[in-house]
């Protein structure tokens, strides 16, 4: 579990830095994350947010840690977060929960499937 809790730390600082390298190397190629639209957006997509600027994330504070478990090769992790930043100029912020779906391949752990929800009256 450790592992997992330290490429979530990884994850988290390359997400607020918009570290193309960290999330190339922490999300698979084969990732499927929804969004809290409900939008399914690929490994790709995510990548060009953070590049082009359209995305920018000022703030991403867990509420409270993680919950996480691990089967084999595999761990599931829920939190909330406060999150705040722009995308598309336009500014926003509120708590999101989140869920991922890591897998360790070749000892290495990448997110396979992720899903963001807005938590209602944050």
């Amino acid at each position: 579990m450790i592992e997992v809790e330290q490429v979530e730390k990884e994850l988290r600082i390359a997400m607020l830095s918009s570290d193309l390298e960290t999330l190339d190397d922490l999300l698979s190629d084969e990732l499927v994350f929804t969004n809290h639209h409900g939008q399914r957006l690929s490994k790709a997509d995510d990548l060009a947010a953070h590049r082009s600027g359209l995305l920018r994330i000022d703030r991403l504070e867990p509420r409270a840690e993680p919950t996480i478990r691990v089967i084999g090769d595999s761990a599931i992790v829920s939190v909330t977060l406060d999150l705040a930043g722009t995308y598309d100029g336009q500014p926003f912020a509120g708590a999101f929960a989140y869920s991922r779906m890591w897998y360790r391949q070749g000892g290495k752990w990448r997110i396979e499937a992720a899903h963001c929800s807005s938590v209602a009256g944050s």
